[in-house]
């Protein structure tokens, strides 16, 4: 049976446990972090792929909504809570599933089963071929093996091809959500670059089209993952 890789982020020690106890129930889960606040739990998910994040949603500095929203979450993503009036905002955000506090171990079993179908049907999926993007006036169809690099350029984005270059407004999080990370993955405030094009790596620098582009902190331990594991 395959294993899901799970996180929890819960800022109250007694909720955090419970969820803890009910995923050790699962043999399909495995748990591999938990975090009492949502800024480094945030930090933790934007470097280490993650199958399942269960969530809270109040918590300090950064609500689990709030963080929903300042970043791209490949998870499977099911709210523990028990606010009920989220419930809707929830659903807007592409949860899976919403859990109300209390909940008993069946009805996170019932949550944790649709995360399952959700990934069982994502990897039986045909790979992404292309991606439309906004230029000037029209909507231009670009293949993703033809992406070399992606370059900020203030309120600009330049997609380099093997072919062409495109201008477009379209921001890095909108490619995020559109592009799989294990294609063309982020590496810089101001870059994205397509792996099977990388020439090579030193010193902190990628080479690919000839040109030498930067890899940040922020970005360097999710960048290696993928040219690790090619996931």
């Amino acid at each position: 049976m395959d294993k899901y890789t799970c996180v929890i982020i819960e800022d109250e020690p007694l909720a955090l446990e419970k969820v803890k106890s009910f995923v050790e129930k699962v043999p399909f889960l495995q748990l591999s972090a938990t975090f009492d606040n949502a800024l480094t739990g945030l930090a933790y998910l934007n470097n280490n792929k993650t199958d399942v994040l269960f969530l809270d949603i109040n918590m300090d500095e950064l609500s689990g909504i709030e963080l929903l929203e300042s970043t791209k979450i490949n998870s499977q993503v099911i709210i523990t809570t028990a606010y009920q009036e989220y419930a809707l905002k929830g659903y807007e955000l592409k949860i899976t599933d919403y859990l109300l506090k209390p909940f008993t171990f069946n009805r996170f079993l019932q949550a944790v089963n649709k995360a399952q179908e959700n990934l069982t049907l994502r990897s039986s999926e045909p790979p992404l071929e292309f991606i439309f993007v906004k230029t000037e006036n029209r909507l231009e169809k670009i293949m993703l093996n033809e992406i070399v690099y992606i370059e900020g350029m203030r309120d600009y984005r330049r997609i380099h091809t093997l072919n062409k270059k495109i201008m477009t407004l379209q921001n890095f999080s909108e490619f995020e959500k559109l592009i799989p990370s294990s294609l063309i993955c982020r590496v810089h405030k101001s870059y994205m670059v397509a792996l099977n094009k990388i020439e090579s790596i030193e010193r902190g620098r990628i080479k690919i089209a000839d040109q030498l582009i930067p890899i940040s902190d922020t970005y360097k331990e999710a960048f290696y993952q993928h040219i690790q594991t090619g996931a």
